[in-house]
């Protein structure tokens, strides 16, 4: 267990080293939404992918508790809020 909170972890996670190897929010989830709508013959919005990303960690939180699965649903909402 850390003394930091998630939110203060999950906002070092999305603005130090992952944006430095992911680069842009706007242009890794546009990148994905890209994919994601060639796989599911339906055009899907970068907000879409933060949304299922979000959903994943909460289908993996309900299996299991795991910290890290709330660090990645803040994250994630933060960067939906950023591309919003």
């Amino acid at each position: 267990m850390t003394d930091k909170s998630i939110l203060l972890e999950a906002e070092q996670i999305i603005s130090g080293p992952r944006r430095e190897s992911y680069g842009s929010v706007e242009d890794s989830f546009n990148r994905i939404a890209k994919a994601w709508s060639v796989v599911f013959e339906a055009p899907v919005t970068a907000e879409q992918v933060a949304l299922c990303m979000i959903q994943l960690k909460v289908c993996r939180e309900l299996n299991s508790h795991s910290r890290d699965n709330l660090v990645d649903i803040c994250g994630y909402a933060a960067l939906l809020e950023d591309l919003s």
